[in-house]
């Protein structure tokens, strides 16, 4: 893992929709959203640091900003990047634990 990189500025937060929470159940993974720099090893390496779980699998997807348009404003929303992290079969992640 690089000097310059900390846990938390590798981890931005854990991202939740109803697709998210399916894998998660169905699967056993959790997803994060991540620093754009952020690889699959350092996302490997502080989700086991962090949260004492073993790690199986890391896929990684960059997501574009969707473009808006407000009356005369026409812009887009940040790129930003999210990972998929597949946990070993029995180990899991409380939440209500860490704020």
């Amino acid at each position: 893992m690089n000097k310059y990189k900390c846990f938390y500025n590798v981890l931005k937060g854990q991202y939740s929709t109803e697709k998210a929470v399916m894998l998660a159940d169905k699967f056993s993974s959790i997803t994060f959203e991540v620093s754009k720099s952020s690889n699959k090893y350092d996302i490997k390496h502080v989700v086991e640091k962090l949260f004492n779980v073993v790690v199986r699998s890391v896929k990684i997807i960059n997501v574009k900003g969707k473009k808006i348009k407000f009356k005369t404003f026409v812009g887009k929303k940040k790129d930003w990047k999210k990972a998929i992290v597949v946990l070993k079969k029995g180990d899991d992640i409380n939440f209500s634990e860490f704020k």
